[in-house]
């Protein structure tokens, strides 16, 4: 893996920018959306075959139903151990949710309690994953409005706890980290103090934006805008304490310029380069 550094959401809308192999300016990696690629041939997918000559790439599934309690849909693997051999990605992702019933497929990530029962058939599941695709993955922190009574364990006791059976890393999504902190209580900063620096593979980072629901106002993880000030902030202390890691830039609704995410992209680098600065 190359040095860690800033990278963005490849989107089809900039696919002209990266014709030749290359965005100019240049991007040092990318990540894309598996299940948009798991396709067996096509225009996209050989887009992103020839981009991968060039550039390092991450996939981020969204669709493997980790905490599900039926498990790992075996058609949906194959297509993602396959498409991970075609493009050898540096970091491979999901998140901790689950979207899949009954053979049905929910166009969102669940929550599930964080309850040693959970833990069980989520660990199952992820090692699943792991053994197949011949690879540890990155577990995500989802973006949360609303807990479960029947919880008996933190989320950050649920992801350690996941990590230490499987060995997993962890996906570290300082705007879900906000987001959830927001809308449930809780201190975000400590949230991040109690996860192991050995765990973080990745960190995201995104906008999200306020909603009004009845009388209240809820943080909404919408990937429609800029990183907000209270993000950045929580990113510097947490890589003044782990040290650099991959950082992506999300923006996935109301895409912008291509210009716009490299500038973000940038900020984050100079960030990360501060706060390591200045921890060491």
């Amino acid at each position: 893996m190359p040095r860690p550094a800033a990278g963005i959401g490849y989107r089809e809308v900039h696919a002209h920018a990266f014709a030749g192999g290359n965005a100019e300016p240049s991007v040092p990696w990318i990540e894309v959306h598996a299940e948009n690629y798991t396709m067996p041939g096509g225009q996209r997918l050989a887009r992103l075959l020839r981009l991968r000559q060039g550039m390092e790439l991450s996939l981020h599934a969204v669709g493997l139903s980790l905490a599900g309690a039926e498990g790992v849909d075996d058609d949906n693997l194959t297509r993602l151990a396959d498409l991970c051999r075609r493009l050898e990605p540096m970091l491979v992702s999901d998140h901790l949710a689950w979207s899949r019933v009954d053979g049905a497929y929910f166009n969102d990530l669940l929550p599930l309690p964080y309850s040693e029962e959970a833990l069980a058939v989520t660990a199952e599941n992820v090692a699943r994953v792991q053994d197949r695709l011949g690879r540890p993955i990155l577990v995500e922190n989802p973006a949360r409005y609303l807990a479960f009574a029947q919880s008996t364990l933190s989320e950050t006791e649920f992801l350690v706890e996941l990590a230490r059976r499987t060995g997993c890393g962890l996906l570290v999504d300082v705007n879900n980290i906000h987001v959830s902190t927001r809308n449930l209580g809780g201190d975000a900063a400590a949230w991040l103090r109690a996860i192991p620096a050995d765990l973080v593979g990745e960190i995201h980072l995104a906008g999200h934006s306020d909603i009004r629901l009845d009388r209240e106002i809820i943080a909404f993880d919408d990937h429609a805008s800029r990183v907000r000030e209270d993000t950045w902030s929580l990113y510097r202390g947490l890589t003044a304490r782990i040290g650099r890691r991959p950082t992506l830039i999300e923006w996935d609704n109301q895409i912008p310029a291509l210009a716009v995410l490299l500038e973000e992209a940038r900020r984050a680098e100079t960030e990360m380069e501060a706060a390591c600065h200045v921890a060491a």
